[in-house]
Protein backbone atom coordinates (compact mmCIF):
# COMPACT_ATOMS: atom_id res chain seq x y z
CA UNK A 1 0.00 0.00 0.00
CA UNK A 2 2.37 2.44 0.75
CA UNK A 3 4.57 2.43 -2.39
CA UNK A 4 1.66 2.69 -3.97
CA UNK A 5 0.81 5.97 -2.40
CA UNK A 6 4.72 6.73 -2.92
CA UNK A 7 4.06 6.76 -6.75
CA UNK A 8 0.55 8.22 -6.91
CA UNK A 9 1.80 11.25 -4.99
CA UNK A 10 5.37 11.75 -6.11
CA UNK A 11 5.91 13.72 -8.34
CA UNK A 12 3.56 16.50 -6.48
CA UNK A 13 1.58 19.07 -7.31
CA UNK A 14 2.37 22.32 -5.51
CA UNK A 15 -0.52 22.50 -3.91
CA UNK A 16 0.44 18.98 -2.34
CA UNK A 17 4.33 19.99 -1.44
CA UNK A 18 2.89 22.96 0.53
CA UNK A 19 0.35 20.79 2.96
CA UNK A 20 2.73 18.64 4.00
CA UNK A 21 5.47 21.05 4.12
CA UNK A 22 3.19 23.14 6.59
CA UNK A 23 1.56 20.13 8.66
CA UNK A 24 5.02 19.00 9.91
CA UNK A 25 3.36 21.28 12.64
CA UNK A 26 -0.20 20.77 13.72
CA UNK A 27 -2.93 23.45 11.36
CA UNK A 28 -6.11 24.02 10.16
CA UNK A 29 -6.68 24.84 6.91
CA UNK A 30 -7.02 28.32 7.05
CA UNK A 31 -3.41 28.52 8.98
CA UNK A 32 -2.45 26.45 5.91
CA UNK A 33 -3.29 29.12 3.30
CA UNK A 34 -2.32 31.75 5.51
CA UNK A 35 1.27 30.00 5.71
CA UNK A 36 1.71 29.15 2.06
CA UNK A 37 1.03 33.05 1.24
CA UNK A 38 3.94 33.89 3.22
CA UNK A 39 6.55 31.08 2.22
CA UNK A 40 5.77 32.31 -1.33
CA UNK A 41 5.55 35.89 -0.72
CA UNK A 42 2.17 35.82 -2.25
CA UNK A 43 2.52 34.06 -5.40
CA UNK A 44 0.79 30.73 -4.52
CA UNK A 45 -2.62 31.28 -3.12
CA UNK A 46 -4.53 27.83 -2.05
CA UNK A 47 -8.55 28.23 -2.29
CA UNK A 48 -10.58 26.64 -0.50
CA UNK A 49 -12.36 24.21 -2.41
CA UNK A 50 -8.73 22.65 -3.17
CA UNK A 51 -7.15 22.89 0.03
CA UNK A 52 -10.50 20.78 1.60
CA UNK A 53 -10.32 18.62 -1.10
CA UNK A 54 -6.56 17.94 -0.82
CA UNK A 55 -7.03 17.26 2.96
CA UNK A 56 -9.58 15.04 2.65
CA UNK A 57 -7.77 13.17 -0.01
CA UNK A 58 -4.35 13.07 2.07
CA UNK A 59 -6.14 12.13 5.25
CA UNK A 60 -7.90 8.87 3.38
CA UNK A 61 -4.54 8.22 2.11
CA UNK A 62 -2.84 8.32 5.24
CA UNK A 63 -0.30 10.82 4.57
CA UNK A 64 -1.84 13.46 7.13
CA UNK A 65 -3.69 12.77 10.27
CA UNK A 66 -7.17 14.83 11.69
CA UNK A 67 -5.60 15.47 15.54
CA UNK A 68 -8.00 18.06 17.15
CA UNK A 69 -10.49 20.37 16.53
CA UNK A 70 -10.41 23.59 17.66
CA UNK A 71 -13.11 26.32 17.13
CA UNK A 72 -14.79 24.03 14.59
CA UNK A 73 -11.32 24.00 12.93
CA UNK A 74 -10.25 20.94 12.38
CA UNK A 75 -6.27 20.31 13.35
CA UNK A 76 -4.47 17.79 10.84
CA UNK A 77 -0.90 16.79 11.29
CA UNK A 78 1.96 14.90 9.12
CA UNK A 79 1.69 11.06 9.33
CA UNK A 80 5.74 9.28 9.36
CA UNK A 81 3.80 8.08 5.66
CA UNK A 82 3.31 11.74 4.38
CA UNK A 83 6.57 12.78 6.07
CA UNK A 84 8.36 9.55 4.14
CA UNK A 85 6.71 10.98 0.82
CA UNK A 86 7.80 14.79 1.74
CA UNK A 87 10.60 13.44 2.02
CA UNK A 88 11.03 11.83 -1.61
CA UNK A 89 10.04 14.79 -3.11
CA UNK A 90 12.17 16.92 -1.76
CA UNK A 91 15.00 14.70 -2.90
CA UNK A 92 13.63 14.85 -6.19
CA UNK A 93 13.35 18.64 -5.92
CA UNK A 94 16.90 19.24 -4.69
CA UNK A 95 17.82 16.57 -7.71
CA UNK A 96 16.49 18.71 -10.34
CA UNK A 97 18.13 21.92 -8.75
CA UNK A 98 21.26 20.44 -8.83
CA UNK A 99 21.01 19.29 -12.27
CA UNK A 100 19.99 22.51 -13.37
CA UNK A 101 22.68 24.00 -11.54
CA UNK A 102 25.42 21.92 -12.47
CA UNK A 103 24.38 22.79 -16.23
CA UNK A 104 24.33 26.59 -15.66
CA UNK A 105 27.86 26.05 -14.73
CA UNK A 106 28.98 24.05 -17.60
CA UNK A 107 27.29 25.68 -20.33
CA UNK A 108 24.85 29.00 -20.10
CA UNK A 109 23.49 27.39 -23.75
CA UNK A 110 19.85 26.28 -22.97
CA UNK A 111 18.33 22.12 -23.85
CA UNK A 112 17.59 21.44 -26.83
CA UNK A 113 14.50 19.63 -27.13
CA UNK A 114 13.40 18.16 -30.23
CA UNK A 115 9.05 18.25 -30.89
CA UNK A 116 8.28 15.02 -32.52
Amino acid sequence: MEEHIKKVYVPMTETGFYILYCLQEPMHGYNIVQRVLQLTDGEIRISPGTMYGSLSKMERDGLIRFIREEEKRKIYQITDLGRQVLSLEMRRIRRLYRTVEGRALEDTAPCSVELA
